[in-house]
């Protein structure tokens, strides 16, 4: 039987129907002041604000509509969306991420060149840049009905709405952060799931912060799933990839599989007061260093990002930490596992 290759489904952002910042008048110039639905307009607007987060601000000129290029501490985001309530909140959050995504293992670190996003007005825009930035593969990432990508280094996204927007660019910049950061890449399981710890956020005295407890979309997921009796056994779930539940076309079977990832994350970071968060470090920081117990070709192929990864590596990887750094014992450990999950979607109501 031929390998299947797993290629771009782990990083596309499966980011179906999910289901504050700046709002002041606008001061009144002794001149005609500029349209705020200009470039110029709105960069003389988010100048005025002082965003903290921001450094700098230009024109950004491209093919694909009127944009601005915002530059942070750890960000270049070049936008063609000129909504103001919205856009003076990107800067703060990718930045607030950036911080949240370092806090995930114990050893933090700085990036020495800044992340670039993309982030566009509307859907036409994005998938007009996504033939030219993704070439061959764009057909694949413009299947995506409503989400963002990861890609060749850069988050893509469009304004599919606040709330879904900064879902979307919270959890595919993880995938951006581990990527660049981690000498060996993530298996799809570990990678997914903390992805989602990034896509429920709240906002306070313009800083954000993530809590996954209140990710509602995969918690009810995840209730439909343990209703419909649906849940995939443990190991199987370390096992799979997205690839393959996407390839079966069952919504049931991708939400399963997305939600319980999710859900797997935060067992083994809350269950028990965290008495598995311990190990569930250091098996993200030995990734970062490259210290993972596997062989030569097994290294190989997590440390370099141009060979694809393959279902059966995927399998093979997956399986083999988890039993290094977590527990051997599937059986007993998917009890518990099961147990947190109810425990987790026991008040969560769904939607008739």
């Amino acid at each position: 039987m031929k390998e299947k290759f797993l290629f771009v489904c782990a990083s596309i952002f499966v980011f179906c129907i999910f289901v504050s910042g700046c709002l002041e008048s606008q001061s009144k110039s002794k001149t005609a002041a500029m349209p705020i639905n200009s470039v110029y307009g709105m960069i003389e607007h988010l100048q005025q604000k002082k965003l903290p987060a921001v450094k700098s601000l230009q024109p950004w000129r491209n093919k694909y509509g009127q944009g601005i290029k915002i530059t942070t501490a750890h960000y270049e985001i070049f936008t063609t969306l000129l909504e103001p309530l919205m856009l003076c909140d990107v800067p703060a959050f990718m930045e607030s991420a950036y911080h949240s995504y370092n806090s995930q293992h114990s050893k933090s670190v700085e990036t020495q060149r800044p992340f670039v996003v993309y982030l566009f007005a509307n859907r036409r825009q994005w998938e007009n840049f996504t033939k030219d930035f993704a070439g061959r593969q764009a057909p694949i990432y413009c299947k995506i009905k409503a989400g963002a990508y990861y890609l060749n280094g850069s988050c893509v996204a469009y304004n599919i709405g606040r709330e879904r927007t900064f879902s979307a660019l919270g959890h595919e910049g993880w995938h951006q952060f581990n990527n660049r950061h981690f000498k060996f890449r993530l298996p799809s399981w570990l990678d997914e799931g903390i992805a989602m710890l990034f896509e429920a956020n709240s906002e306070e005295k313009g800083m954000f912060y993530f809590d996954p407890a209140k990710n509602m979309y995969r918690l009810g997921a995840l209730k439909k799933t343990l209703i419909k009796n649906r849940m995939i056994p443990l190991k199987k779930l370390v096992a799979t990839n997205p690839g393959e539940v996407l390839a079966t076309n069952e919504n049931d079977a991708v939400m399963a599989f997305y939600s319980q990832a999710y859900a797997l994350v935060r067992f083994l970071c809350e269950d028990g007061y965290g008495k598995r968060l311990g190990k569930f470090q250091r098996m993200l920081s030995d990734g970062m260093v490259g210290d993972w117990p596997l062989n030569e070709a097994g290294r190989k192929i997590a440390a370099d990002r141009n060979i694809p990864l393959t279902v059966r590596w995927n399998r093979a990887v997956s399986l083999l930490l988890f039993e290094y750094y977590i527990d051997g014992d599937f059986d007993k450990i998917e009890k518990e596992y099961e147990i947190f999950c109810r425990k987790m979607v026991y008040h969560v109501k769904l939607k008739p």
